[in-house]
């Protein structure tokens, strides 16, 4: 056989955590995880069956993105542990940003806030290179204003 069974189940879950980068949500994460998991049963010959391997991936990606999802998406939220949820948002409301990439006709664009690059909505057509408002954010999408 050219790819056994563990392998197929790492590469799927390699892919899938790589894939979190790109469409951020934390949940990928734990998906992949529960391929890796599915991947190390099969590895062990612990899971020889299709069958087996998809109940330890089901099971093992809800166990883990119910579980540990909230410690996970405070951390990437960077929530510290003495605020709460309006401390994090009172640290965007009100600031500046630099449009990225142009945000306009509804469509969702890029800005940029403290180094990184954050998705972006406005009612207003705003232009790369603009400068615009935080009006609030959302998971790690951030509504904005033209300045």
């Amino acid at each position: 056989m050219l790819f056994e069974p563990y392998m197929i189940w790492f590469i799927v879950g390699l892919v899938l955590i790589l894939s979190e980068f790109a469409l951020p949500g934390i949940i990928l994460i734990f998906i992949g995880l529960g391929a890796w998991l599915a991947a190390f049963t099969a590895w062990m010959e612990w899971t020889p069956t299709l069958a087996s391997q998809m109940t330890v991936f089901t099971v093992g990606s809800l166990i883990l993105l119910l579980g540990l999802r909230r410690f996970f998406t405070e951390w990437f939220m960077g929530l510290s542990k003495n605020g709460d949820a309006r401390d994090a948002e009172e640290e965007f409301a009100g600031k500046e940003v630099k449009v990225v990439s142009t945000i306009a006709g509804g469509r969702n664009g890029k800005v940029e806030f403290k180094g990184a690059s954050w998705n972006a909505r406005s009612d207003d057509s705003l232009q790369a290179g603009c400068i615009a408002i935080i009006i609030s954010r959302e998971g790690l999408t951030l509504t904005v204003r033209p300045r």
